[in-house]
């Protein structure tokens, strides 16, 4: 129950927050978003697990509670951490960006945190929903306040970019609420625990609903205009956390009842793995910043379906690739809004060259960010073994299973590729500007901290406590004895 406690200071800071100044809102959202991540931690050394009762509707609702298992953990940890050094980091951006608007700072700062701190927790909430009708509240939410920071601190068009990223995320909310109705009616619940079965067609609707929110290639056309047009912060949550809940709700269906994706298996893998290839290469065309951390969001989203394919272990690499994405792509979003404050809404490649010179903080955080992407020296390392063992585990080592494990790898080596090849044509190369540029701390600081939790995690003690209580998670819930 005491986390219970915790999980309501974030709401509480969505409330609080804006009766106070931009400093003080700020700090207050990130002291409340930092103590349920401690509070997560401690339940994950203590291998704790809990469900929560709230409350409890007629049938076909059932039971309204929260679910703590190390799923929930693993992805609320990672929410938790982004949303706080982002709100730190977005103190002097969103201030620039207010100014630039020709907005009032200190009033237009209360209507974003509010937003903000909603936007952040409702991704919180989602995560440790144990209701299927719970989760889609949470998710509407989400939707709803990031479509509202778009369309009022957006960039370019922002208002049709909005009702642009709006429109997508209602059919894929309508599509995965369709789904949902569908268990209800059939189990006479939607409570995750007292669900048998999920049957195909409402693992249809959510499985197309979350294909669209991913989203990979082909329902990906909303998301380069929504994550370059957004404000900053927005794109450095819309990206590495928003979009990667949809792959948290296919592997909880999943962890019900696997036999759709065992059903259709070999098209959704070869569907992913072209998706992310496709993107991978996509990403070496584009000539904004933003647009090209967008695509390269759609290759990595790719992992995560190709990882949901590969049963147990293939579960285990989706939890983690979700954790290295999250902590990757919010540092190069956020390294991406730091260049446009600095240097005056610079976003265009082939203007920049040699910025490491002038802002040597953000350029060594963006590195650190593409080697999350990488699977290097970071979290990402486990959740790329997890996913290659599933393909092992799933399909053996023989000639047949040959072309998938050289497309796992080619899909890997892509994002290792275009980081490189990001860092050089943003950061080093002739300079086009040599003067030092003093810049605040708010935008490189916090994200040192999410880079070296990214590390952190790769290791022991942190490493140790989280992989085994995946695993038992996964295994208890019945994937341990799918047929490969």
């Amino acid at each position: 129950m005491i986390l219970l406690y915790f999980l309501i200071l974030p709401l509480l800071a969505a409330c609080l927050a804006p009766l106070l100044k931009p400093k003080a809102a700020t700090y207050l959202t990130t002291l409340f978003f930092m103590l349920p991540f401690f509070a997560i931690l401690y339940c994950i050394f203590s291998h704790r697990y809990a469900e929560i009762p709230l409350t409890t509707f007629s049938p076909p609702i059932g039971e309204i509670y929260l679910t703590a298992d190390f799923i929930s953990h693993a992805f609320g940890l990672t929410i938790c951490i982004v949303s706080a050094m982002v709100a730190l980091f977005a103190l002097p951006y969103m201030e620039h960006r207010f100014e630039e608007m020709e907005l009032s700072v200190e009033g237009e700062f209360r209507r974003y945190i509010f937003l903000y701190d909603l936007y952040a927790a409702s991704m919180l909430w989602l995560v440790y929903s144990g209701n299927l009708i719970l989760l889609y509240i949470f998710l509407e939410i989400a939707l709803i306040t990031a479509f509202l920071l778009i369309y009022f601190y957006g960039y370019g068009n922002r208002r049709w970019v909005g009702q642009l990223y709006l429109i997508w995320s209602l059919i894929a909310g309508v599509l995965t609420l369709a789904g949902f109705l569908i268990i209800g009616i059939n189990n006479d619940t939607l409570a995750l625990n007292y669900i048998a079965t999920v049957g195909r067609y409402a693992w249809l609707f959510i499985f197309v609903g979350m294909l669209i929110e991913l989203p990979v290639l082909g329902p990906h056309v909303w998301l380069p205009w929504a994550h370059a047009e957004a404000p900053t912060p927005v794109s450095a949550l819309l990206s590495p956390l928003t979009v990667g809940l949809a792959g948290y709700v296919l592997l909880r269906i999943a962890l019900i009842d696997y036999s759709f994706i065992l059903s259709y298996r070999n098209y959704i893998l070869a569907y992913a793995l072209f998706s992310s290839i496709y993107a991978g290469f996509s990403v070496f065309k584009q000539t904004d910043f933003k647009r090209l951390l967008a695509y390269s969001t759609v290759s990595q989203m790719g992992y995560m379906l190709v990882a949901l394919c590969l049963g147990p272990f293939g579960l285990i690499g989706l939890v983690i690739q979700y954790m290295s994405h999250a902590f990757g792509k919010s540092i190069l979003f956020s390294s991406a809004g730091g260049i446009i404050a600095v240097h005056h809404g610079l976003r265009d490649l082939r203007q920049m060259g040699g910025l490491h010179d002038s802002i040597p903080g953000i350029s060594n955080a963006a590195v650190v960010g593409f080697l999350n992407l990488g699977g290097i020296l970071t979290v990402g390392m486990l959740g790329e073994f997890f996913i290659l063992r599933g393909v092992v585990e799933t399909f053996g080592v023989s000639t047949g299973s040959l072309p998938i494990l050289l497309a796992v790898i080619l899909m890997f080596i892509l994002s290792v590729w275009y980081g490189f090849y990001t860092i050089r044509k943003v950061f080093y190369g002739k300079p086009k500007d040599r003067e030092r540029k003093e810049i605040s701390g708010y935008l490189y600081v916090p994200l040192f901290i999410i880079g070296i939790i990214s590390v952190l995690l790769l290791l022991p003690p942190l490493s140790t406590a989280l992989i085994p209580g995946l695993k038992s998670v996964i295994w208890l819930l019945g994937m341990g004895g799918v047929v490969p």
